[in-house]
């Protein structure tokens, strides 16, 4: 994601002319126009026979070249406005037009977005972030806007792909800002266990202690974070702190230091530990991992970062809902309570669609579900979805040991809420088979070139390629203090918009006890080569 500094406000200064009437009745002094193949601001300030000094002051941020699709500002050529009037009339009327600038856009973009999902490039945007946001190759963006082989230019008005059901034009970007002079002073409370550890041999250590495993590669993951945010101007103070074993250092920790001296608490690990912080502070403070106990939070400063399990079930019933037609919908859960409550939420939302009539539910009977009731249920010649609701080891195995014998005649395809470690005990060929398709919290995208250089600085650094806990150790740290370095509070950032990391989206929201929550989610789909596919 690139840098975008804060002179955007003298951009909306001079913007903010576009659409505005004095008086009832007046015409507007200057409207919007898009700037066509080839055009220059010369050539465009001799086509409204203006001076082109006069167009390059309206339009301070696009130089004497602007992209092809760019809305700059002119004149109104129905108006004679001299080039000494025109600075005295965009101070006297900027204030008016903020709300006339959003018709005039409105106007401009209504054509397009009948087809196609549509975007404003704004300083900072890359092809990688666009991409990366909205699922598509920077190719088939360059197919729908043949100018993008010049790059990316601010004001462009591009085609991101054809509208589709289920597409939206309210997806917004977060466009990384880093406010100049900005010095952030960051706590990183994690259970490094070293009056435990320094008495085990290095080589024994990650053997013996996961947990070891994971918050040091958190750490070093969080670490690289702030080398890259360093590089890029920020001034960063780090204060560590162990919090040793559940329970035992955390008080100590708040009673002997004053947290809120920093901008941002990123742990601690446990979730009673991150409530305790959080009820002593006035600052963020950052749940880096899943809980099951993280639904409880209640105190305004905590941030989750990993989606609730509820989110994974109802982004998939979302997805299923905006891409099945026709065919045959079976749920198949475990018989246990928590896949019970699963199957009934999934079926009673999916009914309620307009495309949807039934939805067939299984359990097991004895233990295990037999072919022949699957037989019964699929229907040959047509699309059977079969979405999984349970996480248990034999129902998922035996399922899909049923479902990849069926005669080729009936189609299949399998919906799992997640991939838990249930399906780590099935081989990859059958998963793939099935085409099994499954919600995500993370997804690599191998090659990007953010995740090639991210890998580059992590084994250059540390002599290994980074691990799952490494990586997310990066994306949090990198995300969070990204958004502070834009001199707004995080909660304010996080209404600007999702971001995409090396592995992980950041889409927060504040539940109904004001703690912020990320929703980012992915849905990823096994192809017969193994390889995988994000659809969302």
């Amino acid at each position: 994601m690139g840098i975008k500094y804060m002179k955007h406000v003298k951009f909306i200064v001079f913007l903010c002319v576009l659409t505005f009437t004095m008086s009832c009745g007046q015409q507007k002094k200057y409207i919007g126009y898009k700037v066509k193949e080839g055009e220059t601001m010369r050539i465009i300030a001799k086509k409204f026979d203006i001076k082109t000094s006069d167009l390059l002051r309206l339009n301070p941020d696009f130089g004497r070249k602007p992209g092809v699709n760019s809305i700059i500002v002119i004149p109104n050529k129905k108006r004679k406005i001299s080039g000494d009037a025109i600075n005295n009339e965009v101070l006297k009327d900027k204030i008016d037009s903020e709300e006339s600038i959003k018709i005039e856009k409105e106007e401009l973009l209504a054509e397009l977005q009948k087809d196609f999902v549509v975007y404003e490039i704004k300083k900072g945007d890359t092809f990688y972030s666009l991409t990366r946001f909205y699922n598509v190759s920077q190719e088939e963006m360059i197919a729908l806007n043949p100018f993008l082989l010049e790059g990316l230019k601010v004001g462009q008005i591009i085609k991101i792909k054809p509208l589709e059901e289920g597409d939206t034009t309210e997806n917004h970007i977060y466009e990384d800002v880093i406010e100049e002079n900005t010095s952030l002073k960051v706590a990183l409370l994690l259970p490094f266990k070293t009056n435990e550890n320094d008495t085990i041999k290095a080589k024994d250590l990650f053997v013996k202690s996961r947990l070891a495993n994971i918050v040091t590669d958190f750490y070093l993951g969080a670490e690289i974070a702030i080398d890259s945010l360093r590089k890029q101007g920020i001034q960063i103070d780090v204060n560590v702190f162990d919090t040793e074993a559940k329970g035992t250092k955390i008080n100590n920790i708040l009673s002997e230091n004053d947290l809120n001296e920093n901008d941002i608490i990123i742990g601690p690990l446990y979730s009673e530990e991150a409530e305790l912080v959080a009820d002593s502070v006035k600052i963020p403070v950052v749940f880096p991992f899943y809980s099951k106990k993280q639904h409880l939070f209640s105190s305004e400063e905590l941030i989750k970062t990993s989606p609730e399990k509820k989110v994974f079930r109802e982004e998939l019933t979302t997805y299923i809902k905006d891409n099945f037609t026709k065919g045959n919908l079976i749920l198949v859960g475990d018989g246990e309570a928590i896949s019970n409550n699963a199957s009934a939420l999934m079926k009673q939302s999916l009914e309620a669609h307009d495309s949807i009539s039934l939805v067939n539910v299984l359990k097991p009977e004895n233990g295990y579900i037999e072919k022949e009731r699957f037989l019964n249920i699929l229907k040959p010649i047509e699309d059977n979805w079969v979405i999984l609701t349970s996480d248990d080891d034999v129902v998922v195995a035996d399922a899909i040991n049923s479902l990849i014998s069926l005669p080729d005649s009936t189609h299949v395809r399998v919906f799992a809420i997640n991939k838990g470690r249930a399906f780590d005990k099935i081989a990859n060929s059958k998963l793939a088979s099935i085409h099994l398709t499954y919600v995500s919290d993370d997804f690599a995208d191998e090659v990007s070139a953010s995740t090639h250089l991210f890998n580059r600085q992590y084994s250059k650094k540390n002599n290994a390629l980074p691990s799952f806990h490494a990586t997310k150790g990066f994306d949090i740290t990198y995300d969070l203090l990204m958004r502070l370095a834009s001199g707004n509070s995080l909660k304010d950032t996080f209404n600007e918009g999702a971001s995409y990391r090396i592995e992980t989206k950041f889409d927060y929201s504040e539940n109904p006890l004001g703690v912020s929550e990320n929703k980012g989610l992915f849905i990823v789909q096994y192809n017969k080569d193994l390889s995988l596919t994000r659809l969302k």
